[in-house]
């Protein structure tokens, strides 16, 4: 299994209006291309107007196909678009990792 672990910082103020724009218009194209995320989730505490999320992949074949359809997916296009023009992230970090054998994911 290979995780995605997704890492953005929106300028300060903007994260809930981040995550709304998210959640209108590129959540259900990324959980259609993607699936359920295994995290998604805000900081409490530490680097404040971050967020988070996890997908889990088979493997990097397959996170590369999942990710190159969600791609050319219209409505994730728009989605980049308006983000974009919104101007509201600073920063994104991913990291691509492997559960240690004695802490598997469940599914």
């Amino acid at each position: 299994m290979l995780l995605d672990v997704r890492t953005y910082r929106t300028k300060p103020g903007k994260l809930n209006a981040q995550i709304a724009l998210y959640e209108k218009h590129g959540r259900a194209a990324q959980v259609r291309h993607l699936g359920e995320p295994v995290v998604w989730a805000t900081t409490e505490t530490g680097t404040v107007n971050t967020y988070l999320h996890i997908w889990a992949y088979q493997d990097a074949a397959d996170r590369s196909k999942r990710r190159a359809a969600m791609q050319a997916d219209p409505e994730w296009q728009e989605f980049l678009k308006i983000s974009g023009e919104a101007g509201y992230l600073e920063h994104q970090q991913n990291s691509l990792m492997i559960p240690a054998a004695f802490a598997p994911i469940k599914r």
